[in-house]
């Protein structure tokens, strides 16, 4: 269940019921009913609130065998980021096959 998952991800990290509901800008009380799985069916706005804050894709909280679980939230927060600020994929290739380049020159 999407609950035992959400509680055990909050607990691995440390949080509070509180934390994660300030950090994902959710209800406190809405966790705390899916965790004890009263409630069943969150929604995907709600997932893809608490999944960064958990460190986890939306996917692994819905599939917890899901191969994506161990994706750095931050490279993805990252990427999004280049992204909007209109870096295309290719400059983004070009600036990585640049540092690898610089770095061997070292």
């Amino acid at each position: 269940m999407i609950g035992d998952r959400v509680k055990t991800l909050r607990k691995e990290k440390k949080m509070s019921l509180s934390e994660l509901a300030e950090q994902a800008g959710v209800a406190k009380s809405y966790i705390s009913s899916l965790e004890r799985n009263l409630q069943q069916n969150p929604s995907i706005q709600f997932l893809e609130k608490i999944a960064p804050v958990l460190g986890v894709t939306v996917n692994s909280l819905l599939d917890p065998d899901d191969n994506q679980k161990n994706i750095d939230t931050d490279w993805v927060k990252l990427a999004k980021s280049a992204q909007e600020s209109g870096i295309t994929k290719e400059q983004f290739k070009e600036f990585i096959e640049f540092n690898k380049w610089r770095k061997n020159q070292k």
